[in-house]
């Protein structure tokens, strides 16, 4: 069957044109507003059954559709944990703080139209402060220059812009663009949400963006395959958000890394398709490349109340591509039971500390943790569905219909305005706001850092609890004092109720204004409206069928905005005599690295958002955040300072760190702004995914410690030259001279990931440098 969907946005609501023609193809043009794009399951088809004949055994879901999009799957050499796979994704999507920098870099390539479908979002941009409208009317006229560039630069090279109000990226891609079978890529961590509809959907920095906006082929490491069996029933207070609540605390935060977690069993059938999207959204935050489920009904029923009802037909067709082989094998295999689990609350500064709610007042009584709940968050990419409303919602009926409100503060965040718009006319967001509720715009808001918080002061002890998916410290309000819980919606708004972390809602009472004692029931909600959903406002703008006459200006007095100048190409010799910058201590996300919050206004400005390189990591040395030797100087001062001191002094630099190095947001801004002010290398104990390829990408060499305890070898003043780079290969490690400030010196080994190309991205000084070459 061959459908072709063109879908119009006007007057306020989505109209559905829909051409369906029978042919011998099962080929979906799975395009909203882009009527040129399509799946081909026969191809699909074509080239999984070459690989299967290779490999000549079962595959699991994500081999498929992996396989399945192989630019060459005669060819490709294939083995899990090892090769590189040249990969041609469906689509492209970008969330508004990182398409600034990658229709930057996609400007700087030349190249006059992507070459796949591709979206911006604007979601990241809008700050929480008074409510939903006026937050949204503020952030339309601070970030008014922004917008107009994306807006202006989508129309020209071919993207669909969805304007600020529209939702979170995440949501509007389950909701449009995400389907069973499909890849597409996100400039975003939390991209892996569309796993909840069968699709591959991987985050990447803004580069890698690039690579396939521009038609190049796309390269990931070969994933391995984490299975994670369900089987039992969820029921009464445990949600979808508690099985990756339970794997976070079982994998941890590096666990899933380099692997694909592929959630299969009886159990799955017993979640709806956007409980399945939660699990797979804060599968980032174990590492994981991404998750996905295997396609069924929950699935087909959710595209049918989208408007995508014709695609749930031919993937009916062809549900064998879409579900895993029998006997296939998986390289780790967890077992979860639904009807045991409990529910959980994970945190706090980390979100794979797991602990059932049933014990949490204990353990915070035992750490010291802040017993008073402040503020209750719910939304977010991770948990604003209709059905997570719903049954917030219903929590809150009971609480009123006894009298009671929320103790706590208490915020909402709609993912989308669909969402937004149905739950207002469904009656969900009235019950929520009338216990407390403050509604906040179609946003990513407080979980993102974007959050004016006045209630406590910087550096006071308290405790907030979120159903966000990323609590590391000071994200949400920018108080590294702030102990930040993640769990479900429903956990979330009894906890906002009654105000403590030492309230069990499964076993507790609750005490009325009357001194009635009563228990909650536990949250009941429909998975999907009875009604279809309202679309809500017109918040899509199209590109033209020719945007080659238009212009996009970039003000060279902006400070939101800058034009990117090419990084300098590698000059063939050793790296001799780079001086360690800062030896981080401990965790180092890209939080640390590079922080969200205020400085999002500007990630289209390298050179300004290069004043918060590394200013939340721990310096060995002290002990302090932000505080590191200058050694030409001899004084301390902020890590961005001391490094553009040693930039405008011809001081190359390094910088020494950690477990997990990286781990986090999709950002690429952390490995530019190290390149922009003097970095050549990062050496590490163990790097997140996203970030090691970021850092290839912009000729960076990212490197790990053959021998993890050499760490302890380096100083806070040493100087390190990295030798062995004129025979640089694949496989082939590289040596590190250690020279003291004593005099004295040690060798260690350095391992590496690259392959011949990016080896190539390395020596061109950049990949975007690499790609302009190849183009003369």
């Amino acid at each position: 069957m061959s459908i072709k969907l063109w879908l119009v946005l006007g007057q306020g609501a989505r109209r559905f044109h829909v051409a369906a023609a029978l042919n011998a193809k099962a080929k979906v043009a799975m395009s909203r507003f882009e009527p040129n794009s399509s799946i081909n399951y026969d191809q699909l088809r074509s080239n999984i059954d070459i690989v299967r004949k290779r490999l000549n055994r079962p595959l699991t879901l994500s081999e498929k559709i992996v396989y399945g999009h192989l630019d060459d799957p005669a060819g490709q050499e294939i083995v899990r944990g090892r090769t590189y796979l040249r990969l041609r994704p469906d689509r492209v999507a970008m969330q508004d703080a990182t398409a600034q920098m990658a229709m930057l870099q996609f400007i700087s390539s030349g190249l006059p139209k992507v070459a796949v479908p591709s979206t911006i979002h604007c979601d990241h941009l809008i700050e929480a402060q008074i409510g939903g409208a006026q937050d949204l009317q503020r952030a339309k006229e601070i970030n008014q220059e922004v917008y107009k560039f994306l807006a202006s630069a989508g129309a020209k090279y071919g993207v669909g812009f969805w304007k600020p109000g529209s939702g979170i990226i995440h949501q509007i891609i389950l909701e449009n663009y995400a389907y069973p079978g499909v890849m597409l890529i996100g400039t975003d961590s939390h991209t892996p949400n569309g796993g909840g509809l069968g699709s591959i959907c991987i985050g990447v920095g803004g580069a890698d963006a690039v690579d396939v906006m521009a038609g190049i082929p796309w390269e990931l490491k070969c994933p391995n395959v984490i299975g994670v069996k369900l089987t039992g029933t969820l029921s009464g207070w445990t949600s979808p958000k508690d099985v990756i609540l339970k794997v976070a605390g079982i994998l941890t935060v590096k666990g899933g890394t380099g692997a694909i977690v592929e959630y299969h069993g009886p159990g799955v059938d017993s979640i709806s398709c956007t409980g399945m999207a939660t699990i797979c959204n804060m599968g980032a935050e174990i590492g994981a490349t991404t998750s996905v489920f295997p396609y069924n009904h929950r699935m087909r029923t959710y595209l049918e109340k989208t408007g995508r009802g014709e695609i749930a037909a031919v993937a009916n067709e062809n549900q064998d591509l879409l579900v895993p082989d029998s006997g296939c094998h998986y390289d780790q295999i967890i077992e979860i039971n639904l009807s045991e689990l409990k529910p959980h609350i994970n945190g706090p500064f980390t979100p794979d500390l797991a602990h059932p709610v049933s014990d949490i007042g204990s353990v915070a009584e035992k750490n010291g943790w802040p017993l008073e709940v402040k503020v209750g968050l719910i939304g977010s990419c991770t948990n604003s569905s209709y059905e997570d409303m719903g049954r917030a919602a219903s929590l809150a009926k009971q609480a009123l219909d006894k009298g009671l409100k929320c103790k706590a503060q208490f915020t909402v965040t709609p993912g989308s305005e669909q969402i937004r718009a149905t739950i207002e006319r469904d009656g969900y967001a009235k019950l929520l706001r009338d216990v407390g509720g403050v509604v906040l715009a179609n946003a990513c808001g407080p979980c993102i850092g974007q959050w004016d918080r006045r209630d406590v002061k910087k550096g006071e002890k308290n405790t907030i609890v979120t159903s966000f998916n990323r609590n590391f410290t000071a994200r949400n309000d920018a108080n590294p004092a702030t102990h930040a819980f993640v769990t479900s919606p429903e956990i979330v708004t009894a906890l906002a109720i009654a105000g403590t972390l030492k309230f069990n809602p499964e076993t507790d009472f609750l005490t009325a204004p009357n001194g009635e004692k009563f228990k909650l029931e536990p949250p009941t909600g429909d998975e999907l409206p009875a009604r279809d959903f309202d679309p809500g406002q017109d918040t899509y703008q199209h590109p033209p069928a020719d945007g080659s006459g238009l212009r996009v200006d970039v003000n060279p007095q902006s400070n939101r905005l800058q034009l990117l100048e090419p990084f300098d190409k590698w000059n063939g010799k050793d790296l001799e005599d780079l001086q360690v910058l800062i030896k981080v201590k401990g965790k180092c996300t890209t939080d640390h690295i590079s922080a969200a919050g205020p400085w999002l206004k500007f990630r289209g400005h390298l050179d300004n958002i290069s004043n918060n390189l590394l200013i939340g990591a721990v310096n060995i040395e002290n002990d302090a955040v932000n505080k590191i030797r200058n050694i030409l100087t001899g004084e301390f001062g902020g890590v961005p300072d001391v490094a553009r001191y040693y930039k405008k002094h011809n001081v190359s630099w390094v910088v020494v760190g950690d477990e997990n190095y990286g781990e986090g947001s999709s950002r690429e801004h952390a490995a530019l702004e190290p390149r922009h002010l003097g970095g050549r290398a990062i050496i590490v104990k163990s790097f997140a995914r996203i970030h090691e390829t970021n850092l290839k990408k912009q000729g960076l060499l990212p490197l790990t410690f053959s021998n993890p305890a050499d760490y302890d070898k380096i100083r806070p003043d040493d100087k390190i030259s990295i030798v062995g780079l004129k025979s640089f290969a694949p496989g082939k490690p590289l040596e590190a001279i250690i020279k003291h400030s004593d005099g004295s010196s040690e060798t260690i080994e350095l391992n590496h990931t690259f392959n011949e190309t990016q080896i190539e991205w390395f020596q061109a000084g950049s990949a975007l440098n690499k790609m302009k070459e190849l183009q003369k």
